[in-house]
């Protein structure tokens, strides 16, 4: 399959909403505990610029008229204080039927090509330990395990441990 991507725009926002809400349902790859809508997504959606935190959709180019098969976000490391801003954390959210599909692979090859022009020197991704192959796709594609963050989520009784993966993707140019 062949996938392109584009910045996100608000039209986007259902299906990008229905998209989450799959994750959601499945207790894999959120925390989220209910459903969510394309208003409450809003502002959060919002806050994502093409130059400093991009918001990507992903088409699959055989089937445009289907819209957004995927997404992956740039988000803040920690909170927004400027020190963290040379590294993102990524969110990727597959619908279903691309999953195991090589669209996770395509989008974060693109963040990791991109990165560099958005002064982004690291990029990490908190994944439940449970999600093997969430872990498996992002060490597939260079991150490396940096830590382990055990019993910090509680779903439904259920208990999750994190894993936080990273990749350094270039050193700081001298001054």
């Amino acid at each position: 399959m062949q996938y392109t991507h584009r910045d996100a725009r608000p039209s986007d926002l259902p299906r990008i909403v229905e998209i989450y809400n799959f994750a959601v349902a499945t207790r894999k790859c959120s925390c989220d505990l209910e459903p969510t809508t394309v208003e409450a997504k809003r502002p959060s959606f919002a806050q994502h610029t093409p130059g400093h935190r991009p918001f990507w959709v992903a088409e699959d180019v055989a089937k445009p008229e289907l819209g957004a098969v995927g997404y992956l976000g740039f988000f803040h490391f920690m909170n927004e204080r400027p020190g963290y801003f040379i590294t993102a954390d990524l969110a990727v959210y597959l619908h279903p039927h691309y999953q195991g599909k090589g669209l996770g692979s395509y989008l974060i090859r693109q963040a990791i090509a991109f990165s560099p022009t958005l002064g982004i020197e690291t990029l990490t991704a908190t994944i439940f330990a449970s999600n093997d192959a969430s872990i498996r796709l992002f060490e597939k594609m260079g991150f490396d395990r940096w830590g382990y963050m055990p019993r910090v989520a509680r779903l439904e009784g259920v208990e999750k441990d994190l894993v936080l993966v990273g990749k350094r993707l270039c050193e700081p140019q001298a001054a």
